[in-house]
C-alpha cells in the first residue's frame, strides 16, 4: 500500500474529520507535535496513515491544561449565520 503524502492543512482537516471532539487538533497543536516529533516528520509532507496514530497518542499524553486551552480556543471561534438567499 502506497503512503499518500498531503499538506499539513489537509492532514488537519482529515484528522479532525475522523476524530471525536476530544481528539481534534488545531494548527498550533500540529506545529507543536511537528517540533516535538521531528524524526517522524523529516519533510513538510504529512501522511494520515503514518502520523495519525502517533498524533492521537501524543494528544492523549498532553497535560490536561494544554488540551483544555486548545479546546477553549476552538469554542471561542465565532461562526456567523449568513442570510439565506432563496
Amino acid at each position: 500500500m502506497a503512503i499518500i503524502m498531503i499538506s499539513k492543512e489537509q492532514f488537519l482537516i482529515e484528522h479532525n474529520k475522523l476524530s471525536p471532539l476530544n481528539l481534534q487538533a488545531t494548527f498550533a497543536l500540529l506545529t507543536k507535535f511537528q517540533e516535538e516529533k521531528k524524526p517522524l516528520l523529516k519533510d513538510s509532507d504529512w501522511s494520515v496513515d503514518k502520523l495519525r496514530i502517533p498524533l492521537i497518542s501524543w494528544l492523549l499524553a498532553l497535560p490536561a491544561e494544554e488540551s483544555k486551552r486548545s479546546k477553549e480556543k476552538k469554542e471561542k471561534q465565532i461562526f456567523k449565520n449568513y442570510p439565506e438567499t432563496h
